[in-house]
């Protein structure tokens, strides 16, 4: 019996119809959960369309991987803030706490508080994830800086007065980006009562999307997030150092690195590498994410930097495929390992690892949560827009455009309502 060789033809033209069908389906049906990666439904992209908008620009320097040109640094919108003549009543104190990602936030919620209820803000200590585990505030931040900063917005001290004693404060659980009424309803009173508080933040929600309701705080709260937390000298100097450093590493793609938020501890914790019926991840593997760079188009010669604190050798698989795979013990100066990275405290490694990150040629979070968050807070500021979502391809390769972050694609990240062109 002979074969016709148009129905050959035919039945494998359908069958691939299929599979693309399939492929299809599969992206759409990840896409459209919110899942761990806040904001990741929906998302249409158009290469062509973002270029007209100014959006992103391809570089014309490279060819060896599909880099971005960052974008114009941003100017602040928030309105100028000034403090009333009264001379401010009581106090507000807190801790900085969990790291980087977590102070920018803590530190906007108390400006508004302080703000809002007429109190002086006295400037908060550190305290890392260890009982005991406390550091001065101008241990990792610049004092003046910050001042300066809320100058006109609320009177800083950096003590508490001798007759005033930090035993006798109520304290006050604050829900993160905390709105007015919620003050007014929650908070004001007990600052009437006691005339001095102590806050407490907690994070309903890690994301940090734009809201459409408009507050009075708005401004304050722009100005607390944004504009006042500098790293002090040495720890900008450490940061400068391993970011040359990089640069230095990749001559190859004209000095540009990828920063990588992957830690093996969290990958380790149950449930990170399943995926749910609906699709959704909470974080990415070694693997995975080699795996997503190599189909986004970045090349062996690539240079790469991860949070992780140390080598570990889940990591080997992503170094076989980008040989310039680096933590900070490899990178960091000799002379200021023993403090910044031998010590037994974690808390500047996190910052330097936030502030990295934010400085990179391209962010990929392959693990959710604030730290993804706030990082694109500061670089949407910066204009380094090219922060990519990872997730698993089907094929062989995908455009850079359709793993944009939704906080950068659709535009819709808090960052978008403090700044402007």
């Amino acid at each position: 019996m002979g074969v016709d060789l148009r129905q050959v033809v035919a039945g494998v033209l359908t069958l691939t119809m299929f599979v693309m069908l399939g492929n299809m389906i599969k992206r759409d049906h990840f896409d459209s959960v919110e899942g761990k990666f806040p904001g990741v439904r929906d998302v249409e992209f158009d290469s062509e369309k973002f270029s007209d908008q100014g959006l992103v620009t391809f570089s014309k320097k490279s060819t060896n991987g599909p880099w971005i040109e960052s974008g114009q640094e941003l100017k602040p919108c928030w309105k100028e803030s000034t403090l009333d003549e009264v001379e401010p009543k009581g106090f507000v104190t807190l801790s900085l706490t969990n790291g980087p990602e977590y102070h920018v936030s803590q530190i906007a919620d108390a400006v508004v508080v302080a703000r809002y209820i007429g109190a002086t803000l006295v400037l908060p200590d550190i305290r890392g994830s260890k009982p005991g585990d406390e550091r001065k505030f101008e241990e990792i931040y610049d004092v003046d800086q910050f001042v300066k900063s809320l100058d006109g917005v609320v009177k800083v001290v950096k003590g508490l007065p001798d007759d005033v004693s930090i035993r006798d404060f109520a304290v006050v659980k604050v829900p993160n980006r905390v709105s007015d009424d919620h003050i007014a309803e929650q908070i004001k009173p007990v600052f009437k009562t006691n005339s001095n508080i102590r806050l407490a933040t907690f994070f309903p929600s890690v994301n940090m999307r734009k809201t459409t309701k408009i507050s009075a705080s708005d401004s304050v709260a722009c100005l607390a997030m944004f504009g006042t937390l500098q790293l002090q000298p040495e720890v900008n100097e450490v940061v400068d150092s391993m970011i040359e450093r990089l640069r230095t590493l990749s001559r190859k793609s004209n000095g540009q690195f990828i920063a990588v938020d992957l830690r093996v501890e969290i990958l380790e914790k149950k449930g990170c590498h399943g995926s749910s019926s609906a699709g959704t991840k909470s974080c990415f593997s070694a693997q995975e994410i080699a795996i997503f760079l190599r189909k986004m188009g970045f090349d062996k010669d690539t240079t790469i930097y991860l949070t992780q604190p140390r080598w570990d050798e889940s990591l080997d698989v992503l170094k076989d495929i980008f040989p310039k795979t680096y933590t900070k013990e490899s990178i960091m100066p000799a002379d200021k390992k023993a403090k910044f990275l031998e010590s037994e405290d974690s808390e500047f490694e996190k910052v330097i690892d936030f502030y990295m990150c934010s400085q990179s040629d391209v962010f990929v979070p392959a693990i959710s949560g604030l730290f993804y968050a706030n990082v694109a807070g500061k670089r949407i500021a910066s204009g380094k827009t090219q922060i990519l979502v990872p997730s698993d391809i089907p094929g062989s390769s995908a455009s850079v455009t359709s793993h944009f972050s939704p906080y950068i694609s659709k535009k819709n990240h808090m960052a978008h309502s403090c700044y402007c062109k």
